[in-house]
């Protein structure tokens, strides 16, 4: 399903000597050993997932899209960042379905949240909220507000009934409250963290509720978690991927650049930007990962990556077969000079733009680029990309030499917001 391509970014006669590193971090990813090692679940969940809440969850998706028109998720974070990323890259951004889902709890923006409430106000409405603790201030805002809209609607019984919590098995008042109000439940597993959960209850119910296929997406992860078994770097493409970018950093390219040309993709660049900024932006350590959607931003970004300072490359995600394609028409007055593109479909003008643009990067700017060609864009596709990208990111952030599975600087902010606004 992903073809690495490295023949743009000339590492690969450094990767023997890493590889002594990557058998020692490899080891210590398959025997739960390294750095925060109560949260590498991840890492077995595609064969060691739930069965009884994965069914749980089929269950709970279809009882939505038969009762109801809309979804709001409230979450923020790894909580909402997976499952838009996979339904707006299976789906699109103008997707056929009978319910819409809106995702809310990832911003203090007043206006944002009071347009979405206007906006379903007349709306047959479900609420899922997600939050390993249920004290995330984003989410618990947005939670209280859109509680208090159902129950407004439907009274209180009507909306304890449309609330599904996924949050702790077992503890913390998220759990507790919605033990008492009555919620179901779904779980957030112990050893997995928010940005490695999306094949988790923490995705999978929104996206099940979109209409994807979730046995798909775990046998794609399944899949890729065979692939990216060995320990050996010329086996394992997701060590390659994590390799070259310790590499390339060395070499003084210290931002990595996400580069689609497709508009679905964005989310799943934001997805990734979260993945790998807050599992390795530690200790004054790190790549800053950023991205950027082309053709559209080669009107912005372009000249800057084409001719600016010399401090990034890029990782250049391709897809094979697009969701949908035309054939581009003449027109017989060649008003636009356009006819040349005759006959050609808009996907062969979109694949002509990326390798002219890779050409052009890396020929005459000297910006390296990491190509990962991915199939086609289905559930399985997100599954097996998803576990790849989780498995690539543990041993790159190993070989950086800090935890990559916590967060301790995100609560800076927090401490001074609190403070600001009283809390005690």
């Amino acid at each position: 399903m992903i073809k690495l391509d490295l023949s743009y970014a000339h590492v690969e006669n450094e990767f023997a000597n890493y590889q002594k590193e990557v058998s020692h971090y490899h080891k210590q990813l398959v025997d739960k050993t390294g750095l925060g090692n109560d949260y590498v679940g991840w890492y077995t969940w595609p064969t060691n997932y739930d069965k009884t809440e994965f069914e749980k969850v089929k269950e709970l998706a279809k009882m939505i899209r038969e009762n109801a028109d809309t979804l709001i998720v409230c979450g923020i974070g790894g909580s909402y960042l997976g499952s838009r990323a996979a339904i707006e890259m299976v789906q699109g951004l103008f997707p056929k379905r009978d319910i819409d889902i809106y995702f809310v709890g990832n911003t203090f923006s007043s206006t944002y949240i009071i347009q979405l409430l206007e906006k379903v106000k007349d709306r047959n409405v479900y609420v899922n909220v997600i939050s390993k603790s249920g004290t995330t201030t984003e989410t618990a805002m947005a939670f209280r507000l859109f509680k208090h809209f159902l129950e407004n609607k439907y009274g209180a019984e009507e909306a304890r009934k449309r609330i599904i919590a996924t949050t702790d098995k077992a503890r913390g008042t998220l759990k507790n409250f919605a033990t008492n109000m009555g919620y179901e439940t779904l779980t957030i597993p112990d050893d997995i963290g928010g940005r490695y959960s999306v094949l988790t209850s923490v995705g999978l119910l929104p996206i099940a509720v979109a209409g994807l296929d979730i046995d798909a997406m775990m046998k794609g992860a399944f899949d890729a978690s065979v692939a990216y078994a060995s320990e050996e770097i010329e086996k394992n493409d997701a060590y390659k991927y994590a390799v070259s970018r310790r590499v390339l950093e060395k070499q003084g390219k210290n931002i990595e650049l996400f580069v689609s040309y497709e508009s679905h993709l964005a989310m799943l660049a934001e997805w990734w930007k979260q993945l790998f900024g807050e599992s390795e932006g530690k200790e004054d350590k790190g790549l800053f990962p950023a991205s950027v959607n082309f053709s559209t931003d080669l009107h912005s970004m372009g000249q800057f990556v084409q001719e600016g300072s010399k401090d990034l490359f890029e990782t250049l995600v391709l897809i094979d077969k697009p969701n949908l394609d035309a054939v581009f028409p003449s027109d017989k007055d060649d008003y636009d000079q356009m006819n040349y593109l005759s006959g050609k479909t808009l996907d062969q003008v979109n694949k002509s733009a990326a390798l002219g643009t890779l050409q052009a990067h890396h020929d005459e700017g000297g910006i390296p680029n990491i190509i990962l060609n991915l199939e086609e864009t289905s559930a399985y596709s997100f599954g097996y990309l998803a576990q790849f990208m989780f498995i690539a990111c543990g041993m790159s952030v190993y070989l950086l030499g800090v935890n990559p599975f916590n967060q301790p600087g995100v609560e800076v902010y927090k401490k001074n917001m609190f403070r600001l606004l009283g809390k005690k």
